[in-house]
């Protein structure tokens, strides 16, 4: 389920320290966006902040908590992202720190989307010449 109408206030304002924030209903969830980024989710008024390797430890209170995952082909997919714990909604500062932590890894995972596999080393091709001999193609 997507965020209701009030909840999406409610964050909105409370994340209001970190720029330009907006929520956008995405596969049946609501993603949460700041500067164009996604760092966080909604599903049943609940938020949940993207994690990596680098903040997973600043996260470890949310561990308990099941993270967000959907099914597929009778596997759970982990999306990565954990569940806020109810505290930090009585902690506003606390809240936009975590969701910056979120906003780190959410840059961290753009990145790594945007750069390129690395390639193996590719094997030279050979060129059939016109009296049907292989030859190999000459590298520029």
């Amino acid at each position: 389920m997507v965020a209701s109408d009030s909840f999406a206030d409610f964050l909105r304002e409370q994340l209001a320290p970190l720029g330009r924030v907006a929520l956008r209903r995405m596969f049946g969830k609501t993603g949460v966006f700041c500067d164009g980024l996604m760092f966080a989710m909604v599903t049943d008024d609940t938020l949940y902040f993207r994690v990596d390797d680098h903040n997973r430890e600043a996260f470890k209170e949310a561990e308990s908590f099941s993270p967000l995952s959907y099914e597929k082909k009778g596997e759970t997919i982990d999306l990565s992202f954990w569940r806020a714990p109810e505290r930090l909604f009585d902690q506003p500062d606390e809240l936009v720190t975590w969701a910056r932590e979120a906003i780190g890894a959410a840059h961290r995972v753009a990145a790594k989307r945007k750069s390129p596999a690395p390639r193996g080393k590719q094997q030279p091709r050979d060129a059939i010449s016109k009296s049907g001999k292989r030859r190999p193609i000459a590298r520029r």
